[in-house]
């Protein structure tokens, strides 16, 4: 479980310390805010620092470093006041969207980039390099990046790629996409690889759980119903089995996720920062 023990009074949390032993998915850039450019010199307790917002695409990285048991801190970067947007987060991320992780080899952002380079530094939840499936688990985990994220900003922020009367037309073009991305997953999870199997979690069985958690959630004032868990029965078999192990728990903790994230989510009540 993580223990927050210590923050900043800036918009930018001061690290808090992580231990283990064992909306959401964009931000857009708003040039009107700034933070003291000195939050993020700060010497870190642990060998990797994740800067997150509650229920963002950070709690796929959260998720994976809990499994993996690595000792992490978390900085809060406080939406509501725009904090991503600030000359410090943009000097880690110029894009100025969350997730970054801090390693001693410097900061990374891209969840998918993120997941990847923590599943070969730390030899976890991913074929190596010389295994036979590495090459059908990074295409799938690139599918579930470039595709399946790709196609969530669309359906959340629609607004921002069309206009605003036309947005609900689009998002009806997106989300027969989103059900067939699941339906072709759900297909290859039938098969059991070691990548996309119930009993044995990955950093893509991560990294989709939270797809699918926010494919129930969101947009609030938006059709959902499209969305139905029970349509991919070997999908929902993974995310039950997620929602049991410890990483999961320490997450739900963390950021105030209901007791069940994946296969029956509730809206975030994160004990810092907002969800929204």
């Amino acid at each position: 479980m993580s223990d927050a023990t210590a923050s900043a009074n800036s918009p930018i949390q001061q690290a808090n310390f992580s231990r283990n032993y064992a909306f959401p998915i964009g931000n857009v850039a708003i040039e009107t805010f700034d933070i003291p450019a000195d939050v993020y010199i700060q010497p870190m307790n642990a060998p990797y620092r994740l800067h997150f917002a509650p229920d963002n695409a950070s709690l796929v990285i959260r998720l994976v470093l809990e499994e993996m048991g690595l000792p992490y801190e978390t900085a809060l970067v406080d939406r509501r006041q725009n904090a991503q947007n600030g000359a410090a987060y943009r000097g880690l991320n110029p894009n100025g969207l969350i997730p970054v992780l801090e390693t001693p080899q410097g900061p990374i952002f891209e969840t998918a980039a993120i997941l990847l380079w923590l599943a070969d530094t730390h030899a976890q939840l991913a074929p190596a390099s010389d295994n036979p499936d590495r090459a059908a688990f990074l295409k799938w985990l690139f599918f579930a990046s470039n595709t399946i994220h790709a196609d969530l900003r669309i359906l959340f922020y629609a607004e921002k790629y069309i206009d605003a009367a036309q947005a609900e037309t689009l998002r009806n073009g997106i989300r027969p996409r989103l059900r067939q991305h699941l339906r072709v997953l759900d297909d290859v999870a039938k098969t059991s690889p070691s990548w996309l199997h119930a009993d044995q979690p990955s950093v893509l069985t991560y990294y989709l759980a939270c797809q699918m958690r926010w494919m129930s959630l969101y947009p609030e004032r938006a059709d959902r119903s499209w969305y139905q868990l029970a349509d991919t029965p070997y999908l929902q078999t993974i995310l039950m089995r997620l929602e049991s192990r410890p990483a999961t728990r320490a997450a739900i903790a963390a950021e105030g996720l209901g007791v069940t994230p994946f296969t029956s989510p509730s809206y975030a009540h994160p004990p810092e920062g907002s969800a929204t």
